[in-house]
This record gives C-alpha cells, structure tokens and sequence, in this order.
C-alpha cells in the first residue's frame, strides 16, 4: 500500500468509524479508492469549519472562511487537471476521478455545499435544507457509486438519496452542538411547527431542547423515506458493494433511531451506537444484499431533483 493509499485509509478510520466498518466489505481496490474519497471530502469539510477530523471545534472558524474555500477550489482544480502534487489528499482525489472517470462538476459541486456554510445560509424550508444536503452528501453518494461502477441517472439518484438521508440525520444528531457553534440546519418551517426557537443560542439551551427535539424528529421522518429510497437503488450494484451500501445505511440510520428513543436527554452527550451494535447490523446487512434484486421499487416523484 503507497503513501496516498494509506492516508486515505487512516482518514476514513478517524473520521468515521461507522464508513469505515462499512468499507470493509467493499473489494480492496474499490474499498481503496473509497477511502482516497473520504480523506479529500473530510479535508474540506475541515477546512471550512475549522476542525480536525470533525472534531475539535476552533472559536473563530467563522474568520477566512471565504479565503480557505476558495484555496481549496484552485488547489481541487490543479489536482484534477492533472498538476503534479506531493499532498496525499489531492493525490489521492486525481487517482480516483481519472481511474473511475469521474465528472470533474461533481467536486465542485461539493465545495459548492461548502460556500453556503461560508455565507451563512439560512435555511427556511425543507426543500433549502435538502439542497444544502444533496451538496456535502448527495453528490458524495453519486461520486462513491461511480466508484462501484454506477453511470445510469436511476440508481445515481438512488445514491444522492442515500447521502442526503446520511445528511438529515447528521444535522439532527448534531442539533445541539451547532447551535453551541452559532449553526441552524434544521429548516425554520420545521423549527416553527414544533414550536421551537430560530436561533442558535436559544436552541442551545436544554429547555428549549423538547421541542427542538420534536423538529428533529420531523427531519428524521423525512429521512426515513430516502433510505427507503436508497434501499432500491441497491438492487443494481455487485454483492459485495450492495452489502457495503447495506451496512452503510443500517448503521447510519441507526443514530437517527438512538436519538428517537433517547429524546431530548439524548444530546447530553454523543449520540451513537456501540462497536459491537454496529458490527451486529454490518453483518445483518449480507440478507439485504443477498435479496437486493427484489429489493421494492419506491416512487420518487416528490423527491429532491439533483442537478444533472
């Protein structure tokens, strides 16, 4: 394994312990390439918020934003036009979009996710969030099924539906801790139903966590249907990628119910699920991929467009 291989893998393995279990059951040169995947979306995300690895939050991440995102648009561009780079994270990004012929718009679209993070979008109604999700997820959803060999427009939408529900159930897990970094991802008209305040120092604050629970709960409803959604798109991919997807979603989704049942209290401390639950649902996930092809074809006329 080469220096660039590496990084990717010790990225996935820090920032994501649930992708990274996932990635296991993927073949080794696709679960490689995942990996070198990861290490570049994880950077930039990083780089944006001022985090290391997701963690770690800096007080002034907010100071420069503009300047490191658009350092990361031109040093994204060399890489992929093919300038030589000694740094792991973008040699590693122009191996896979050229082995997987990657379309070089999906990268841009990604760092275009991180612009609104820069502007400080507000996001007022469930179709604002959606587009905010399909931009630092969906499209990682398209670029990893690209990866496995995915091209028809079907099961890419499959894909961006199963990123955007990794999505909503991150910003619901995260709930509080945005706010306590002056963040809102949870739309206003969500926020509005459940009663819940606006802003993000009020929603820090426990006694207003009830009914910012509840509004999460309603994102999670929505959640729900684009895994269910996702689960189709599963039907088209080989064995061992459709397990790895599997697990992917079954251990995902599984925070989202963590934060169900353990109400409002549950952002206490970190919302998760154990080790050994996690390996118990990546293993439960061979049935899914076993059966995929009878997998229910579930309507997407209501769903989120991704741009084509």
């Amino acid at each position: 394994m080469d220096a660039v291989t590496a990084h990717g893998h010790s990225a996935i393995k820090q920032g994501s312990k649930s992708f990274a279990l996932a990635s296991r059951a993927l073949p080794p040169a696709l679960r490689d390439d995942a990996s070198m995947l990861y290490a570049w979306c994880r950077y930039c995300d990083d780089v944006i918020d001022g985090q290391i690895m997701g963690h770690e939050q800096i007080a002034d991440y907010k100071l420069g934003q503009g300047e490191r995102l658009e350092r990361l648009r031109a040093e994204t561009a060399a890489a992929l036009n093919g300038e030589p780079t000694d740094n792991p994270i973008y040699a590693g990004l122009a191996r896979v979009f050229k082995t997987h012929d990657i379309n070089h718009k999906h990268a841009f679209e990604l760092l275009k996710g991180f612009e609104m993070d820069a502007q400080d979008r507000v996001y007022k109604t469930v179709n604002d969030i959606l587009d905010y999700s399909y931009h630092v997820a969906g499209v990682v959803g398209v670029m990893m099924a690209n990866i496995m060999g995915v091209r028809d427009d079907a099961t890419l939408d499959r894909a961006s539906d199963l990123g955007l529900a990794f999505q909503l159930t991150n910003i619901a897990r995260d709930l509080v801790d945005d706010a306590r970094a002056d963040r809102v991802f949870i739309p206003q008209d969500l926020l509005n139903a459940a009663g819940a305040p606006l802003t993000a120092h009020e929603l820090a604050k426990p006694e207003n966590w009830p009914a910012a629970h509840k509004a999460a709960m309603a994102q999670l409803d929505i959640a729900e249907a684009y895994y269910d959604s996702a689960k189709a798109g599963v039907k088209e991919l080989p064995f061992r990628c459709a397990w790895a997807i599997s697990a992917a979603l079954s251990v995902y989704r599984e925070i989202g119910q963590r934060l169900r049942e353990g109400g409002p209290q549950a952002w206490e401390g970190r919302v998760s699920a154990s080790k050994p639950r996690k390996i118990t649902l990546a293993l439960g996930a061979v049935g899914p991929a076993l059966t995929r092809k009878k997998a229910i074809e579930t309507s997407r006329e209501m769903f989120y467009q991704r741009p084509l």
